[in-house]
């Protein structure tokens, strides 16, 4: 009997599960710390907690992550570098300062409208090659015509050699901004992605396990984990995406709303009759527009991991994630009484970085662009809890606020500080980590704003859970401001948001609040077996899905009938017939989709390919002014042996 292997690297648990293939019934679930910042140990703990027999048959290994969503919601990704190319019109901040605009890019036929600036490209790539991690490019038009950025990235590879990203490469949507910041998001995220994926087949072939292992992509699909290593950026926002493809599977319901309350993040996403609602302009995560193909989603930065902090009187949740009190106190023994002996910080030097109940930790991580300031304060923090009245002690200073969110964004410290979870271990509600950390924490906090810790904890549960509520109203009600909506939970009032669709909750803390959201909205509430480990149940559940765009124009608009464009991810092509154009760009969709689902090691032999048409044809025209295809391939993982 074959079984296949789901694995979710969250930004708390990572979890494992095994599936029957026979029936495509799971039939064992682990659990396990994820190790930061190398997912590794984390990984082998979870496998380490199923069935050993079974693991030697398992022909299918499927992973999804978090770990790359969670680096945008908190700011800690890589320092990456961007080049625009052509004639940017920059209304906001960008967000790097490792920034240059050079001349080039295209018109939309794909025509040169200005010369590459090369030697700005080449004095650029010497000045910052030892400064980031990787370089993202996105140039004018570059989804009519992507020479520049290619240009720009062999450059820039030969100078520095460090991976490059080209927006062309993530998206053949218009929006120029939008894929100068996806690929900016995703070249920052390659180093974690790359680190977490080669972790994975690393340890799979450690163990023996004779088996294709694939990624859960974005838009929840799955592909090979070799092609996921050519182009890791694929892969990112895979953990959302599981939630939906797993809360569906384990719900047994093809129509429903997810609620997935992770570590790190709260995601929101709806499935309709089996297929996953896709943003039509791309994801937003973490406040950014981004052109990457995707499931509709909301991510919020609010998990059971955020940090629960005071200032005045007001109970803030988020957004960064922190190792929660009652964790900390079982990984290192004397915390407990370090947190007992923690003074409470003065009034006025109270904030998200001071709390009685804040602690920081170094990593593992090298300071590369540590300033003297930074190196003062990382020679005083150790791996064990260190807290600011120590470092004071040390340095005879505070250290800014500002400096303390530098090294956090650097990845250089980590933090300690009581989280959801920790009111969870308060109230009963969930008890595996030290429950006393947790109470000393909230007895803490609680003193600052008048409250016992049954209180404290009972208000961090109670706005969570209508936060949680919001989160879902307001992914329905696009376009209606969620400050409004969230006042709404606050009044007391019979009525109650009506949801149509189940309403479907994953994710390890929300057995918790089941009551509670159906307290709160009108709608059939479900929560599935095995909804702990619902990121790797749809690891397993999804498909292989590849979705290729073409666009076909005339040339000029003064002779449409005399040659057409024809745009893909591939470039851009002349022809003389419209049919001929039509039929190339059909062969090209359908011969990439094939080539794509060989390439991830996906069945070629149970690929299901849909060509959607859309045209554009003005009154007494002979042929049409734009046509649109998307062709679409669905294919079924291979768990069959391969013969001869």
């Amino acid at each position: 009997m074959s079984y296949s292997l789901g694995i979710d690297a969250g930004g708390t648990y990572t979890d494992a599960v095994l599936l029957r293939d026979e029936d495509e019934t799971i039939i064992q679930s682990s659990k396990a710390l994820t190790s930061y910042p190398d997912p590794l140990e984390g990984i082998k703990r979870s496998i380490d907690g199923l069935d050993p027999e079974c693991l030697e048959n398992v022909k299918v290994v499927s992973v999804s992550t978090t770990l790359s969503t969670n680096s945008i919601l908190e700011g800690t990704g890589s320092p990456v570098a961007l080049v625009l190319i052509g004639n940017y019109d920059i209304k906001q901040e960008l967000p790097t300062r490792h920034f240059l605009q050079v001349s080039g890019g295209h018109d939309h036929n794909g025509i040169e409208t200005d010369e590459l600036d090369i030697d700005s490209i080449k004095e650029f790539a010497l000045k910052i090659k030892d400064k980031v991690s990787a370089v993202a490019i996105s140039s004018y038009f570059s989804v009519r015509n992507h020479d520049h950025e290619l240009r720009a990235k062999d450059i820039i590879r030969e100078i520095t050699g460090l991976p490059v990203v080209c927006s062309y490469e993530l998206s053949q949507d218009l929006g120029a901004f939008e894929r100068a910041v996806t690929a900016f998001l995703n070249a920052q995220l390659i180093p974690v992605t790359e680190r977490f994926m080669t972790t994975v087949e690393a340890e799979i072939k450690a163990r023996g396990i004779d088996a294709k292992v694939f990624m859960l992509k974005c838009d929840g699909s799955v592909i090979g984990i070799q092609s996921a290593l050519k182009k890791p950026i694929e892969s990112i926002f895979s953990g959302p995406a599981g939630s939906l493809v797993g809360a569906s599977f384990l719900a047994k319901s093809e129509t429903c709303a997810v609620i997935d309350v992770g570590g790190t993040s709260t995601d929101i996403s709806v499935i309709n009759n089996g297929v996953p609602d896709m943003s039509d302009s791309g994801a937003i995560v973490g406040g950014w527009k981004t052109r990457v193909k995707a499931i509709r989603m909301e991510t919020s930065a609010m998990g059971g991991d955020s940090h629960v902090w005071v200032k005045g009187k007001d109970i803030n949740i988020g957004p960064r994630r922190v190792i929660p009190l009652c964790r900390a106190s079982v990984l290192y023994p004397d915390f407990l009484e370090q947190l007992r002996a923690n003074p409470i910080p003065p009034k006025i030097r109270l904030g998200v970085n001071y709390q009685p109940t804040r602690f920081y930790l170094r990593t593992d991580y090298e300071a590369l662009e540590a300033t003297e300031d930074e190196k003062e304060i990382l020679e005083v923090i150790k791996k064990i809890p260190t807290s600011t009245t120590e470092i004071f002690n040390r340095i005879k200073k505070f250290p800014s606020t500002k400096l303390l969110d530098s090294l956090i964004q650097k990845r250089l410290i980590q933090p300690i500080g009581f989280t959801l979870t920790d009111a969870l271990h308060v109230l009963g509600d969930y008890t595996e980590r030290d429950v006393e950390a947790a109470n000393t924490g909230a007895d803490l906090l609680g003193s600052l704003v008048g409250m016992d810790r049954y209180e404290f904890a009972s208000h961090v549960k109670t706005e969570f859970a209508r936060n949680m509520a919001c989160d879902l109203i307001s992914f329905f009600l696009e376009g209606i401001d969620k400050k409004e909506i969230r006042k709404i939970f606050d009044l007391q009032t019979p009525t109650k948001f009506k949801v149509e669709v189940p309403v479907v909750l994953i994710g390890g803390p929300v057995s918790a609040f089941v009551k509670e959201i159906q307290e709160i909205l009108d709608a059939e509430i479900i929560l599935p077996e095995y909804s702990d480990v619902g990121n790797a149940a749809g690891a397993l559940a999804a498909k292989g899905i590849r979705r290729f765009e073409v666009l076909i124009r005339p040339a000029s608009m003064a002779a449409p009938d005399w040659e057409f464009l024809v745009f893909s991810e591939h470039g851009k092509s002349n022809f003389f017939e419209y049919q001929e154009a039509l039929d190339y760009a059909i062969n090209l969709g359908e011969t990439t989709v094939i080539n794509y689902m060989k390439d991830a090691g996906l069945d070629s032999n149970h690929i299901k390919i849909d060509v959607k048409k859309e045209e554009v044809v003005p009154v007494g025209w002979k042929t049409p002014m734009e046509t649109k295809l998307v062709v679409l391939g669905v294919g079924n993982r291979n768990t069959e042996p391969e013969c001869c």
